[in-house]
């Protein structure tokens, strides 16, 4: 008789970051383990960080493009969503897999917007690999929070408001994030947002 055995949740995320890799090596080994799941690279000016996600990482990307994902629904917002599809411009020695990203009101070459959910510390500044891309607007989560940065114009600045979203409270989306009741956030989420329509 076979049993099956459930492997263990991955609770951290697992990085290495490498440094002196040339465009070149980069762009072989996107060829190379490119299809790897969940392996996801980051290159910056020589720096490759190589990251495998945690279970945790995906549950909360996950929410807040579920909740993200609804909300636009609900406002009538045309969304497009990339998922995490990889971008990459030599010119620039930048390239990454986003966790999420999207176009707003039409399909554009660069999404106009990223998430990204940052849990481990000592990778690559992945800012500046998105300034280095040209998206213009990046939500992180890290330390329970999120944070939304403006990366147009010359330097990046955290915004209280999205370009594209600007109805939209940040800090009361951050509420909703709960990655293991994801279900009942999303709809406890658009229930509050109906309300406040309403009221």
């Amino acid at each position: 008789m076979a049993y099956l055995i459930e492997p263990p949740i991955q609770q951290t995320d697992q990085q290495v970051v490498l440094f002196g890799v040339s465009w070149q090596q980069y762009e072989n080994l996107l060829a190379t383990l490119g299809d790897f799941p969940g392996l996801r690279m980051t290159y910056l000016e020589g720096g490759l960080e190589i990251l495998m996600p945690s279970s945790e990482h995906e549950m909360l990307k996950k929410v807040i493009a579920r909740l993200l994902e609804r909300y636009a629904e609900e406002l009538d917002i045309p969304l497009h969503g990339y998922g995490s599809t990889t971008f990459r411009k030599e010119a620039k020695a930048s390239g990454l897999e986003p966790d999420e990203c999207y176009c707003v009101s039409t399909l554009k070459d660069i999404p106009d917007l990223a998430i990204e959910v940052i849990l481990t510390s000592g990778g690559l500044d992945k800012l500046d690999v998105y300034k280095g891309l040209e998206i213009p607007e990046v939500l992180l989560w890290q330390n329970n929070q999120l944070i939304l940065y403006d990366l147009r114009g010359e330097s990046r600045s955290v915004a209280s408001r999205s370009q594209f979203f600007p109805d939209l409270d940040l800090a009361l989306l951050a509420q909703y994030v709960n990655p293991k009741e994801q279900p009942q956030a999303v709809k406890r989420f658009i229930a509050m947002l109906r309300q406040a329509q309403n009221d």
